[in-house]
């Protein structure tokens, strides 16, 4: 993994080196829509689909998408806009992924329900800069190893880790090349994770602990009729104290996959192909914290309501992993623009 680490740092050096190919006169809109000012043409809405100059000029039209629920899109939203999304998740705890990338039991059972708001604003043209507030409430019933107090059954639930994110396009799609968009995100340990109640069986643990820096890429591209999303990012975590000593985190690499197929000019249809890998570290200390990878896809639909509100529904299914829960659980998101 350390090899793969400095490959990422070298593309991505070499991205945010990159000449900015955007032009003034086309922009994106609070959807990630293409705007051509020349022509007065303006399409998408509320999500992030978009409509390519070069289908433009060839008379196309591409329907507005709302974008992939857990992906990150690549177009920012126009300068002078904003948008809120919240989304809401509900996960099953099916079974924990072994240190052998086997299934075991879970000891338990497990749900945990999330809303997080996302309110993303354009300060800039070619930027975004959004935050996302987590709230998250955590359920343990039917638990092997009781707690002091003989309990089995505990519930608790809270504010996650804020994150804060700054995403710049360096590359505008064209025929042939894809959108590309540099970010950088931090995360900070909001959420409660030490002096945790041993009554509460877990349930009270909802942040990391540790400010988390990830440099990254996003790329999205029209491939007619799919729309395509990437995301390449690597994310590095401070050290910390919890309940149980010192912890050196590991860092990780997310890999995220995802395509829209436009079915009409109101539903898309969505896939995802979510990952995130753990790797050595490439500043302090060796990480003292197990490996953790998880594989999970997420299919879904999406729904254009108006120009500025639209929604998407999925499911997650944790496919693979090591070292981490397996869950599934259904996902829906709604973004209204403004």
């Amino acid at each position: 993994m350390r090899s793969l680490s400095g490959l990422f740092v070298v593309v991505l050096a070499l991205t945010l080196a990159a000449p900015n190919f955007a032009r003034s006169e086309s922009l994106s809109t609070p959807s990630g829509g293409e705007k051509v000012a020349a022509e007065g043409i303006e399409k998408g809405g509320p999500g992030q689909g978009f409509q390519p100059e070069a289908e433009i000029a060839k008379g196309e039209e591409v329907p507005a998408t709302f974008g992939p629920i857990v992906t990150d899109t690549a177009i920012p939203i126009e300068k002078g806009h904003f948008a809120v999304q919240p989304t809401f998740g509900f996960s099953f705890k099916t079974d924990s992924f072994t240190g052998n990338w086997k299934r075991g039991s879970t000891g338990g059972d497990y749900q945990s329900f999330s809303n997080d708001w996302k309110i993303a604003y354009g300060p800039i043209e070619n930027m975004e800069v959004f935050v996302v507030i987590p709230v998250a409430y955590n359920w343990a019933r039917n638990v092997d190893e009781p707690s002091p107090d003989v309990k089995r059954s505990a519930s608790s639930g809270g504010l996650g880790d804020l994150n804060l994110t700054m995403k710049y396009r360096v590359v505008e799609e064209t025929k042939c090349l894809p959108t590309i968009t540099a970010l950088f995100a931090v995360d900070f340990p909001t959420g409660k994770f030490k002096n945790l109640n041993a009554n509460d069986l877990e349930t009270d643990e909802i942040g990391s602990g540790s400010y988390v820096f990830t440099p990254g890429i996003n790329f999205s591209k029209y491939i007619k009729p799919f729309i395509v999303y990437a995301n390449l990012w690597y994310s590095m975590s401070t050290d910390h104290t919890g309940d149980d000593g010192k912890k050196h985190p590991r860092d990780t690499v997310t890999i995220n996959l995802a395509a829209e197929y436009p079915i009409t000019e109101k539903w898309v249809a969505l896939m995802e192909l979510t990952s995130s890998w753990g790797a050595g570290r490439l500043f302090g200390p060796k990480a003292n914290t197990d490996q953790e990878d998880l594989l999970s896809v997420v299919p879904g639909i999406e729904y254009m309501a108006t120009d500025k509100f639209a929604m998407a529904f999925g499911i997650n299914f944790d496919l693979i992993g090591r070292n981490e829960d397996a869950t599934i659980g259904p996902l829906f998101s709604m973004v209204y623009s403004f």
